[in-house]
């Protein structure tokens, strides 16, 4: 990928912008929110969500006429880059935003379009995601959750699992079971179901940092309109892949900025302690700088790739390998101390221990590379 003049005019423009606005009200939410810190200052994170919004900074990739900006890749990686320079806060809306926004626009009906773009687009409807199933977790295809057709609407019952934000949730979208005698990846389909109403219970899941941004979601008789199906029945497993598909977009590289602001931090922690004098650990540090440019690279060659599936895969096992061994290495530089107290280094290590589960396991990833990029037989 490389950035023309005009690209780094938006550049200038989105960093004049964050600069203007990360002022008064919003000054004191630089670096909230984000993984394992989701409840930090909630309320004033949505208000700048909101206040984004107005200014038309959200949904950039979405085309004009469903409230986009229709940039191109270019753009949304410098958008996503200098929103983390800034140290902005982590967004509120981003499974509305990034996961259904572009699944709606590619399958949705005009119907569908209408009622639920402009309230991700202006952020006053938030979605949480129901894939991942207590049996069904990284084999999606073994989705248990079923829905039926009761006159005018669709009925749901069953469990979802590791749901981030339900517990904040308007709308989730579900994967059920919709043909009792199918198998794997048919029968499946993709339903739009509100979360606030009789027949939907929210558990949050206590983590290793005592937090509790993941939820179990029961569904018990849950309903939504007939209407509310993306595409057709049945053709859920193909609409739930193309969401997936659009998980590691260009949000990725705005990520890697805030990893390589923790590697900075870290190895000012180094250069203040014995750290430093520990050449084994100097090692350690300097390879993990040579692991995020070598992300980096990867992120950036593949972004807009025709095996798009594999070479997700493969950037998702770099960067939560990646960063899972940043928070042992900071374990490492700080020592003793690490283990007790509750600061961003200790964070880092226990919430990191699941980013090779979370969002697809290691195992599943590489299956994924076996087939779809070595052409590797199945079993």
């Amino acid at each position: 990928m490389r950035f023309t003049p005009q690209d780094e005019q938006f550049r200038a423009e989105v960093r004049a912008w964050l600069n203007a606005n990360l002022t008064g009200q919003f000054e004191g939410l630089r670096g909230a929110g984000g993984p394992g810190r989701e409840h930090e200052r909630y309320d004033e994170r949505l208000a700048w969500h909101r206040h984004l919004a107005a200014a038309g900074w959200t949904c950039l990739g979405w085309p004009a006429e469903f409230g986009g900006r229709g940039a191109t890749l270019a753009r949304q990686v410098i958008f996503h880059e200098e929103y983390a320079r800034a140290d902005a806060p982590a967004r509120v809306s981003i499974i509305g935003e990034e996961l259904l926004g572009p699944t709606l626009i590619a399958f949705g009906t005009p119907e569908q379009k209408a009622r639920f773009l402009p309230p991700i687009q202006n952020v006053t409807e938030l979605w949480c995601q129901g894939f991942s199933e207590p049996g069904a977790g990284s084999d999606l295809a073994g989705v248990k959750t079923r829905a039926t057709l009761d006159g005018k609407d669709w009925v749901i019952t069953g469990q979802k699992i590791w749901t981030s934000l339900a517990h904040l949730a308007d709308w989730c979208f579900v994967l059920a079971r919709t043909d009792p005698g199918s198998t794997r990846g048919t029968g499946l389909s993709y339903l739009l179901v509100p979360m606030r109403q009789p027949g939907v219970t929210v558990r949050p899941i206590r983590q290793l940092t005592g937090t509790s941004e993941f939820n179990e979601v029961f569904f018990d008789g849950a309903r939504t309109d007939a209407a509310h199906v993306v595409s057709r029945p049945g053709d859920g497993w193909q609409v739930a892949k193309a969401t997936l598909a659009t998980e590691r977009g260009a949000a990725m590289l705005g990520l890697q900025v805030g990893f390589r602001r923790e590697l900075e931090d870290l190895i000012k922690v180094a250069r203040h302690t014995a750290a430093a004098a520990d050449p084994l650990l100097r090692d350690k540090l300097a390879r993990a700088w040579i692991g995020l440019e070598a992300v980096r690279a990867y992120a950036l060659d593949t972004l807009d790739g025709d095996n798009a599936a594999a070479e997700a895969s493969v950037l998702k096992i770099l960067w939560s390998r990646w960063h899972q061994a940043l928070g042992e290495l900071a374990m490492e530089v700080l020592g003793a101390p690490s283990l007790v107290g509750d600061d961003e280094w200790r964070r880092l290590f226990l919430f990191s221990r699941a980013e090779t589960i979370y969002g697809g396991s290691d195992e599943i990833q590489r299956n994924i590379i076996a087939a779809r990029a070595l052409g590797l037989p199945g079993k």
